[in-house]
């Protein structure tokens, strides 16, 4: 054991410590956040505008401060820009995220001296927590790849400006510098493919024992090791024992990547985003993430049913119920205030809270009224692998709207690593699944409404090829799992076989 690994132990001991009894503590955090986040807001622009200095309790901010979207948090991000100070939050942001939006085109996220702690910090924590939990610290003294966008920062006036993960790449701890991968000059280079090559080349040869990224992308990594090598990752790197993964649920893809290391390793699962670190697995025993309750964010929840109501129930983290999927909404010490960031969550525990992702707002299909949603679909889709011993390396789920009744249904995209037997049973478990899983979905094919679903095949690496011709290939960008138009579907077909 060297240096760096003794000295990893105490220091996760003592996080893993103050995170056990912050867990118990949430709800006083949140009303200390709530608090301090009044005082400081009521001195802003946005303060004024929304009369915080009248504002005394959660129920008069509730009735002072709309949920809103980037778009109607877009006038006062331009005042940013434009060099004001004091519009959000104290002073002005250190930087900016940039992020595209699939409604608002580019977002510019400010991120404030007080905020860049919970995007840094929480990441560390979920390390920290992992080794004081299991006791494997041996990992820090190997190489470690943490995909990150470019590093190369532009200024919006006199903010610098990136993507997230190119952010956080300055704020690395030193003590990690020389662990990480892959260097400056790969992570600058934009061209996916291109920069995926440069990894691979230079991680093949290193004893690789941690590895980091959103699912799809780390089996892509996988899938080019692989085909370089001729080799499992597990053989290829022996010292690889922890994959942190984040950003989508990692069921569906679980048993193709566990197949390509070909033996088991840990798994820490992390809900970021460029408007704040929201959640982390802390315990590898525990189902869900640990909510980030003590990181300068006050959590609101809105019941998913009312997202779109103009006054639906708003719920701070003492009212919650376990089994309810909500709407996140946040308000943040970087300026975010009744911010609704699209993710739907469900709490697994109360005591401590514990959640996990159910998916996006806007990702869901109601084209007949039976608003299914990317947790029905996975579940339903992880089931029929099961029974049928299939394998599935992407998938995507749209309606198709037919004329007259009886002809409409749901068209899945599946792209198969290992395809079942029989298509029309696995088609018929997949259908059956979501009508346990849905009553709505289950009513509307018991009128005629709705046919049961079908299945168009695609080839292999076609989503891959459908992500490269729109531009959104490698990175953070994901496949939507759920669309209630036809713009995905129409862009698969040339990727269909079956």
């Amino acid at each position: 054991m060297n240096l760096k690994s003794l000295l990893a132990k105490p220091f996760a001991q003592l996080i893993y410590s103050k995170t056990q009894k912050g867990m118990l503590q949430a709800v006083e955090h949140q009303e200390l956040i709530f608090k301090n986040q009044l005082k400081i807001g009521r001195n802003t622009l946005f303060g004024k505008d929304h009369s915080l200095q009248q504002v005394a309790d959660y129920e008069s901010f509730k009735q002072a401060v709309p949920i809103r979207d980037y778009e109607m948090l877009k006038p006062y991000i331009e005042q940013i820009k434009q060099g004001k100070d004091n519009v959000l939050w104290k002073g002005s942001p250190i930087y900016f995220a940039k992020t595209s939006g699939t409604t608002s085109g580019v977002k510019y996220i400010p991120i404030t001296k007080d905020s860049i702690p919970n995007h840094i910090d929480t990441a560390r924590n979920a390390l920290l927590c992992y080794m004081a939990e299991t006791g494997n610290n041996a990992f820090v003294t190997g190489k470690m790849i943490f995909l990150s966008g470019s590093p190369i920062l532009e200024r919006t006036g006199k903010i610098p400006t990136g993507r997230l993960s190119g952010i956080v790449n300055h704020h690395v701890p030193a003590y990690l510098r020389a662990n990480q991968l892959p260097g400056f000059e790969t992570n600058c280079i934009e061209d996916w493919e291109t920069k995926l090559n440069k990894i691979v080349e230079e991680t093949i040869n290193k004893d690789m024992t941690l590895i980091s990224g959103i699912p799809p992308w780390m089996q892509m990594y996988f899938d080019r090791l692989m085909e370089v090598s001729g080799k499992k990752i597990g053989e290829l790197f022996p010292n690889f024992s922890v994959m942190v993964q984040g950003g989508v649920n990692f069921e569906p893809y679980k048993a193709k990547l566990i197949e390509s290391i070909g033996r088991k390793v840990d798994a820490i699962e992390l809900f970021p985003a460029s408007e704040g670190f929201f959640a982390f697995q802390d315990s590898q025993s525990a189902n869900g993430m640990l909510l980030n309750t003590n990181s300068g964010i006050f959590f609101e929840f809105i019941p998913v049913g009312e997202i779109m109501n103009a006054h639906p129930t708003r719920l701070s983290l003492k009212d919650v119920q376990l089994g309810e999927n909500y709407a996140l909404i946040i308000n943040s010490n970087a300026g975010l205030w009744g911010y609704n960031i699209g993710d739907t969550v469900k709490f697994v525990s109360i005591h401590p809270y514990r959640i996990v992702v159910t998916g996006r707002i806007k990702h869901f299909i109601s084209a007949f009224g039976e608003h299914v949603i990317g947790e029905e679909v996975e579940h339903a889709l992880l089931k029929a692998m099961q029974v049928h011993n299939a394998k599935v390396t992407e998938f995507s789920v749209a309606p198709m709207v037919q004329q007259g009744k009886g002809k409409s249904y749901h068209e899945w995209f599946i792209e198969f690593e290992q395809k079942p037997n029989d298509l029309a049973a696995f088609c018929e478990t997949l259908n059956g699944v979501m009508r346990e899983k849905n009553v709505y979905y289950d009513d509307l094919q018991k009128g005629n409404i709705l046919l049961p679903l079908q299945i168009s095949v695609v080839q292999k690496n076609g989503f891959i090829e459908y992500m490269k011709s729109i531009g959104k290939l490698g990175g953070q960008n994901k496949v939507p799992r759920l669309s209630n138009d036809r713009e995905i579907a129409n862009a698969l077909q040339p990727f269909i076989i079956q």
